[in-house]
Parts: C-alpha cells; sequence; structure tokens
C-alpha cells in the first residue's frame, strides 16, 4: 500500500512536471512567433521608395496637377486688370464641365476636401474674383493690385482686408485637402484595416494602396530626397525647411518602413510609422508658418503692405492646416486662438491684416514656437 501511494505521487508528480514543461514550450514557442511578426529587423526595409512593388498613387499625382494649375490660374490677378471668374475657380475646384483646365482629368479636390470647410473656399474664391475686379491700387479698405515697396518686381493682389486669397486657397486646400486626406483618412482606421491579403496587379494589397496614396499627397519622386526633381507643395515646402528640421529624411523613412511593415504583416511597426509621418508632417506646417511670420515681423516686410499680405497670408494657410492632423499636438481653440492674433478671427471671411500689428505678428510666433518646443530655433526658419 505505502509502495502503491509513493508510486501515485511520483507518477503524479511526473505528470505535472511533464504538462509544466510542455506548457512552457508552447509560451516560448508562441513567444517567438510573435515576436517574429512583430519586431521590424526581421525583414529589410528598402533603402528607397522605388524599390516597393505594385505602387501607385495616380489619383493624387491627378489632384496634385489641378491643383497647380488651379494656383497658376489664381496668379495671373497680381497683373493688374486681369479678372478672374468665380465659376471658373469654382469650377476647377469640382473639376466641372466649364474647368477649362489645359489637360482632361478625372478626379476632383473639392470631394476630397474636408466637408465642412468647402463652401469657406468657394467663399474665398467669390473674394478673389471680386477683388481681382478692382481698376485701382490695394489700400486700407480696398481691393487691388499692390507693387512691393520692398522688391518692385512683386507684386500680388490684395483683398480690402489685406488678404492675399490666392495664398488662403492655395495653403488651405494643401491642409484641408491633401494633409487631411494623408493623415486623417488614409493613415486612418478604415483605410488601414483594408484587406492586405489580395494582390492586385499594380497596386498591391488594398492596405499597400492605401498606404501609398497617402505618399502621393506628400508630393515627391520615390526616391527623395536623393532626387528633388518635381516636388510638388507640401515636398516643396518639406525641402525648403529641411535645413532646420531635417524632415526630408525622417518624412521618407516613415513612409518606407510603414510600407514595409505592411508588405510583411507587421501592424504594431506600421503604426509606428504613421504616427511619425503625422509628427514630421506637423512639423513641417509649423516651421513653414514660422518662416512666414519672421518675415513679418521684420519693420521692412509690414510696412511693405504687399509682402505683409501676401507672407502673413501663407503663415494664415499653414497654422489653419494644422488642425486636420487627428494626432495633432495643438488643440483646434488654440488654432484659432493664434489666427485671431495675428488677423483678428479665426474666420477666413472676418480676418484683416490692416489691422495687425508686429507685437500681434510676434506673439502668435512666440506662442507656435513655444507649443512645438522650436523656441530655441525659431528664428531660423
Amino acid at each position: 500500500m505505502d509502495l502503491y501511494n509513493l508510486y501515485g505521487f511520483k507518477k503524479q508528480t511526473m505528470n505535472s512536471t511533464i504538462k509544466t514543461i510542455y506548457l512552457l514550450s508552447l509560451i516560448t514557442l508562441f513567444t517567438a512567433c510573435n515576436k517574429e511578426e512583430t519586431d521590424d529587423t526581421t525583414y529589410n526595409i528598402p533603402a528607397s521608395y522605388t524599390e516597393f512593388e505594385n505602387v501607385s498613387y495616380t489619383g493624387q499625382t491627378e489632384r496634385l496637377s489641378m491643383m497647380n494649375e488651379l494656383t497658376t490660374y489664381m496668379k495671373e490677378s497680381r497683373t493688374a486688370n486681369i479678372s478672374l471668374s468665380a465659376n471658373k475657380l469654382k469650377a476647377m475646384f469640382a473639376n466641372e464641365t466649364d474647368a477649362a483646365f489645359a489637360q482632361a482629368y478625372e478626379k476632383n479636390i473639392k470631394s476630397k476636401t474636408f466637408e465642412n470647410v468647402q463652401t469657406a473656399f468657394e467663399n474665398l474664391m467669390d473674394e478673389l474674383a471680386t477683388a481681382s475686379n478692382s481698376t485701382t491700387e490695394g489700400s486700407n479698405g480696398v481691393s487691388g493690385v499692390i507693387v512691393s515697396t520692398v522688391d518692385h518686381e512683386d507684386q500680388y493682389l490684395i483683398g480690402d482686408d489685406g488678404l492675399d486669397h490666392a495664398q488662403l486657397i492655395e495653403k488651405g486646400l494643401m491642409g484641408a485637402c491633401f494633409y487631411y486626406q494623408a493623415t486623417a483618412v488614409y493613415f486612418g482606421d478604415d483605410k488601414m484595416n483594408a484587406d492586405n491579403t489580395i494582390i492586385n496587379e499594380g497596386e498591391g494589397t488594398d492596405m499597400e494602396h492605401h498606404w501609398d496614396e497617402a505618399f502621393g499627397y506628400f508630393g515627391v519622386p520615390t526616391d527623395f530626397p536623393t532626387s528633388t526633381d518635381g516636388l510638388s507643395f507640401w515636398g516643396n515646402y518639406a525641402n525648403n525647411r529641411n535645413a532646420v528640421l531635417g524632415c526630408n529624411t525622417e518624412m521618407m523613412d516613415a513612409f518606407r518602413k510603414g510600407r514595409a511593415a505592411i508588405t510583411n504583416k507587421d501592424l504594431p511597426t506600421r503604426d509606428e510609422a504613421i504616427t511619425e509621418a503625422r509628427t514630421t508632417w506637423e512639423k513641417i506646417a509649423v516651421g513653414s508658418a514660422l518662416h512666414y511670420l519672421n518675415d513679418g515681423t521684420t519693420t521692412e516686410i509690414f510696412e511693405d503692405m504687399a509682402q505683409r499680405g501676401h507672407l502673413v497670408s501663407e503663415a494664415i494657410g499653414f497654422i489653419y492646416a494644422l488642425q486636420f492632423n487627428p494626432d495633432k499636438t495643438i488643440t483646434n481653440t488654440q488654432i484659432n486662438e493664434l489666427l485671431e492674433i495675428i488677423a483678428g478671427s479665426p474666420d477666413f471671411s472676418e480676418m484683416n491684416l490692416y489691422n495687425t500689428t508686429i507685437p500681434k505678428l510676434q506673439e502668435a510666433k512666440d506662442k507656435l514656437a513655444d507649443y512645438y518646443n522650436l523656441t530655441d530655433i525659431k528664428d531660423e526658419f
């Protein structure tokens, strides 16, 4: 009986030990497998976006081209006595039949612009067209072309409110369309929860394709920053801010890292790349706003209404754009406060740059730099 009990005890102990070893083995195996799936060091991240297969973002390229044509048309108003058509501006925005683009486009800008602000941009187009009908030189309360006193070769159509409406439209849509689509829509849950198994010829999986479309809105060649040929909109401003921010490599590292992670089913690393791209892109907008506020706070530029209206309107556009990043560092309330300090209101229709002052522009610049921990380098932009 004693021998039986002893044997039974040993047998139970042995069975428990075997089970424990087995369970530990399973845990170790699971941990190893899980690490392999999420460790971005287990696969190669190409040195250039050109090395990825099945990359396509033709819709984004088309919208960048459309914006370029819209911007070119708006700049015609810088010459006195050249009137713009409000109907044509809005037709180009929506790609309607009377848009009169130089080439045929299938896409449009309006439908991809944040819905709540589409009307605000159409109102700006009305204001730009109305201002372009002026036959007198611009001044406080009077729209018209103003020749720069700093550089007599520069001249801009400045509204009766001191704003360069063409710049508000261009920089504003860079934020409300391109930046919004990339950081909020294509990096968002709906697009990033798409199928990542079935490979579509020329486009990759749905998730890969959505990632490439976000990249397309950045406006750079696939071998950027080695090549800086053909930069568009955000890509151009990134390159301009690169000397201070080092943003070119940061953006491309994030885009390459995220695309490689998707291809290798490494979603945690993809999410890291999304955060990195959103953060760096935001810094490009902030750095660009600081650059134009630096210009605006110099006495020579401030006293030149052509330059003040033009350059400070660009700063307004970049600050306005910050609201469309879901991971933005500051709140919409803080963004509106900055716009109110600069132009008296966060509402385009209520802004006035004739009423601003150098101390106000300096205050906005200091606040913006402080929000982003750029105080030490704010004057370098």
